[in-house]
Order: structure tokens, then C-alpha cells, then sequence
């Protein structure tokens, strides 16, 4: 597995790419018994599944001054990152046992 940023990514797709892409734009969409076109029922409860999984609440937490330093280091995005990492942290019962 590779972990990787949108700072990663070239900025720019390649010439070869871009005729890819084009030539699939053109390519008409094939449905068959494994993979058939879905209602417009399906895809409604399709979105409505998918926007359950990735819901998030918003909360509020205090944060010492030096902890959010660190964290705005991280650079834009630095809230999904302190998000991301405390859902790491909640799972690991060692580290929950040293913090309550």
C-alpha cells in the first residue's frame, strides 16, 4: 500500500494521458449481467449510503496553544489531520488508558 497527497500527484496529466482520456470520453457505456445500468431508485439509495458512511460530527475541543502550533504545521487540511489521527488514538487501548 502507498500513501500519498494531492502535493504528490503531478500537477498536470501527461499528453498520453490526456489522449486516454479522450478516447474514453468518446467510448459508449456498456452494460451487461455483471455490471447493469442502475435504476434511478438505486442510485438515490446509493448516495444516501455512501453520505452515511463518511458523516461526520462537528464538535468543538480546546486544544493547548502548542498543540495546535504543531498541528497548523501540518499545513491546509490540518483539522481532517487532528480528525484522522484521533480516531487512530480512540483505538489504541494503551494510549486511552494513559489519557483518562
Amino acid at each position: 500500500m502507498v500513501k500519498m497527497t494531492l502535493n504528490d500527484l503531478r500537477k498536470a496529466p501527461s499528453e498520453d494521458e490526456l489522449l486516454e482520456l479522450e478516447a474514453a470520453e468518446k467510448k459508449e457505456i456498456s452494460f451487461d449481467e455483471e455490471s447493469p445500468e442502475m435504476t434511478a431508485d438505486q442510485l438515490i439509495r446509493f448516495q444516501r449510503m455512501h453520505r452515511g458512511d463518511r458523516a461526520k460530527q462537528t464538535v468543538s475541543l480546546r486544544l493547548s496553544q502548542s498543540t495546535l502550533k504543531k498541528a497548523k504545521q501540518y499545513g491546509k487540511g490540518y483539522t481532517s489531520f487532528l480528525s484522522r489521527l484521533l480516531d487512530e488514538a480512540i483505538n489504541d487501548e494503551e494510549l486511552v488508558r494513559r489519557c483518562v
